[in-house]
């Protein structure tokens, strides 16, 4: 079984050893190299990276990378083989990375791996988008669906008014569904790039197009009812939770959007 998970990042950083990760630089066309796979080879969109984020290195597998199954992980961001509390606890995190043998397994009985659902409890994925984004993109990605594939719109509108949802834009899939995927992502992407003035946006607000597509991953599962398993996500770096819930309050109670990661 041949699987090749790309590991996004734009920065020299540690990557985990198993074969099945090819450590990606996205964006690679706007920066020095660094010593890694570039996405600015072949096909590619390397330069759009301000706004596509870790899409630019998905288009780059869609349209120059063959294998079984692909995949993209994040630099500090990976399937894991343990629950969330004990990843809190984990000496060293690269430890708990998920690994080919664990993929294999898994795709035994499924043609795609999603990371654990993330449940927002007191809101639904358009208002928490809409609070700590802009609702104008989401209001106009509703609009391109309905008329480049209007089949969509019900599974849209089901995703957002939920309050959980397959974050982070992982998955591990066969090539098939993983090109059917990109094969109709990416024209929604570039109409609503074409829709919005993202240079008027601060850097972080312009990475638009990357959280946008975090949503359409589930709208696109929901519509075609496809069959996945779960694994669960560790994040190599520690998490602000304190930065994180204060900016998330302040983005619903006074509208002050997010300005950065955390």
């Amino acid at each position: 079984m041949n699987i090749s998970i790309i590991v996004a990042t734009h920065k020299k950083y540690r990557m985990p050893e198993d074969p099945c990760y090819l450590p990606l630089q996205v964006g690679s066309a706007l920066a020095e190299d660094i010593g890694i796979q570039r996405d600015d080879t072949g096909d590619n969109i390397s330069s759009g990276n301000h706004f596509y984020c870790e899409l630019t290195g998905l288009y780059w597998m869609w349209k120059n990378v063959r294998a079984d199954y692909k995949g993209m992980v994040h630099y500090r961001r990976y399937f894991s083989t343990q629950n969330h509390l004990k990843n809190l606890f984990c000496g060293d995190k690269y430890k708990a990375i998920a690994g080919s043998g664990d993929y294999e397994k898994l795709l035994e009985k499924t043609d795609m791996i999603l990371p654990v659902q993330r449940h927002y409890l007191i809101e639904s994925l358009y208002s928490h988008y809409a609070h700590t984004h802009y609702a104008e993109h989401l209001d106009r990605t509703r609009e391109i669906i309905g008329r480049l594939c209007p089949e969509y719109s019900a599974a849209f509108e089901k995703v957002m008014s939920g309050r959980s949802g397959h974050m982070f834009n992982m998955f591990v899939m066969s090539q098939s569904l993983s090109d059917s995927y990109c094969a109709w992502l990416f024209p929604i992407l570039k109409e609503l790039e074409k829709q919005l003035d993202l240079d008027s946006y601060s850097d972080y607000q312009a990475r638009a197009l990357g959280r946008i597509s975090e949503l359409l991953l589930n709208v696109w599962i929901i519509k075609n009812d496809y069959a996945y398993v779960e694994m669960p996500v560790i994040n190599v770096e520690r998490t602000n939770w304190i930065r994180k819930i204060w900016s998330f309050l302040r983005a619903k109670f006074s509208d002050r959007k997010y300005s950065s990661s955390f």
